[in-house]
Formats: C-alpha cells, sequence, structure tokens
C-alpha cells in the first residue's frame, strides 16, 4: 500500500492512517527487543510471520463471539483494523508459572496454576510497565469498575479459545498478553486490540517443553524465526 502518516511507532508495530478515519493500518516490523529495549534485533520476516499468525488468530475469536479490531488482511505485513482509544493496560492471563511470575513470587518454572492468573501492568516504557491493581485501575480511571469485569471476562473467554488452540497444535499456552481498546465509533464498546503471537504469547511444546515463543531470543535459546515457522505450520497458517 502507499505510504500514509504514521501514527504511532510501536516497538514491533506501527499505526498508520487509513482513509476511513475509523479505521488504521498496523504494519508488523521485523525488529525484535527484550528487558525494555536492552536487546533488540531486526529478524527478517518476523513481521509477516506474526501478522499471518495474529490475523489467524484474531478470525478464531470473532468467530467465537469475541470482539476485535481485526477487520482483514492486507499484505504480507500489514492489517486494517478498527481505530481505538488504547486503554493504557497489558492485562496478563498466566496458566503455567514462567517469566517474572516465578522470579516475584519464588515459584517454579512449569507449575501449573490452579486456575488462570489475571494480572494488570501499566504500559509505561519509563516505568518498565509496573505492575498495578484493581484500586489503581479505577483511581486513575483506565477503566471503571463495570469495564473492569467486563475485560477480566472476555480476557478468560479468549484464554478458553486459546488453551484449546494451541493445544490441538501439540503448544501449551503458558501465558499471554493482552491490550483492549475503545472504539472511535462508541467509546462504550471495549473491544480486543493489539495482536496475539509468539511476541506476547509464551508457548511451548507440550511434550518437550520446548519454547517456542520471544523467550528464544530474551534468552538466547536459539534461532527466534524458526520457533515462530514452527508455531505457523503447527496452527496451519498460511504464510502467503
Amino acid at each position: 500500500m502507499l505510504p500514509g502518516k504514521i501514527i504511532y511507532e510501536g516497538k514491533a508495530k506501527s499505526i498508520i492512517e487509513a482513509k476511513d478515519p475509523l479505521t488504521v493500518i498496523q504494519h508488523f516490523k521485523d525488529d525484535v527487543t527484550a528487558f525494555n529495549k536492552e536487546k533488540y534485533e531486526v529478524i527478517e520476516g518476523k513481521g509477516i510471520i506474526n501478522n499471518f499468525i495474529s490475523a489467524f488468530i484474531m478470525e478464531k475469536l470473532e468467530k467465537a463471539g469475541i470482539g476485535t479490531h481485526f477487520i482483514k488482511t492486507l499484505n504480507e505485513r500489514e492489517q486494517l483494523v478498527k481505530k481505538l482509544k488504547i486503554i493504557p493496560l497489558e492485562i496478563v492471563v498466566r496458566n503455567i508459572a514462567a517469566g517474572s511470575f516465578c522470579k516475584r513470587f519464588n515459584v517454579k518454572e512449569g507449575e501449573k496454576l490452579i486456575s488462570p492468573i489475571i494480572e494488570f501492568f501499566y504500559k509505561d516504557d519509563n516505568l518498565a510497565d509496573p505492575m498495578v491493581n484493581e484500586n489503581h485501575v479505577l483511581y486513575f480511571g483506565w477503566l471503571s469498575r463495570e469495564e473492569m469485569e467486563e475485560v477480566k471476562t472476555t480476557t478468560l473467554k479468549i484464554n478458553i479459545v486459546l488453551i484449546d488452540l494451541f493445544s490441538n497444535a501439540g503448544i501449551d499456552l503458558v501465558d499471554l498478553k493482552l491490550e483492549f481498546g475503545r472504539l472511535m465509533s462508541d467509546k462504550t464498546k471495549i473491544i480486543l486490540a493489539d495482536e496475539i503471537s509468539p511476541d506476547n504469547c509464551r508457548l511451548w511444546n507440550n511434550s518437550t517443553h520446548k519454547k517456542l515463543d520471544k523467550d528464544v531470543f530474551r534468552l538466547s535459546l536459539g534461532n527466534l524465526k524458526e520457533a515462530y515457522l514452527e508455531v505457523a505450520e503447527r496452527l496451519s497458517v498460511k504464510l502467503v
């Protein structure tokens, strides 16, 4: 597509204006970062893989009755999505202990949680995305109490759909990070934003526990692109 004005430049994606003021173009980049940008690399083709994986998953969620910003894939790197006012929260849902959860609570990696745990983080790179609780969310007006319950309910629904989707592909969904936003056309409606890909999910081979997500880059475990391609292949995602 012809380049439009970049509205937002993120670590892994750019948001570009579209002809319709109620939509934007989400462009997937090859940049990979970890530890709040302390580790950085460009891995050719990574953005293409994530674009198609995320589109595939968003379509599955829509079919399950979960509202998302996804409209359609435009090309190998771009999607047309609904324009949202992003809520400045990262919602993490955990099924298996891993990452910062293990460090914070001295829990052994790989321990299955009795039930999913939802955590809220304030989106601010300058503050290293601090963990916040529901009182913070209410105090700063990021969500009302009713909206918070709605987001939590939707998060758990997404988790159920994705656990099943990945399980059928021989993959454990360890945890995932979600973002939500308000529709510009109706600020009372909150839907899923951003992407769902190996960039923001922890995914393990369910028999070997081999990592198939950004931890491969974060922890220098091997070839990130090969891991992402394996996820796409297991999900039968076509990269065209």
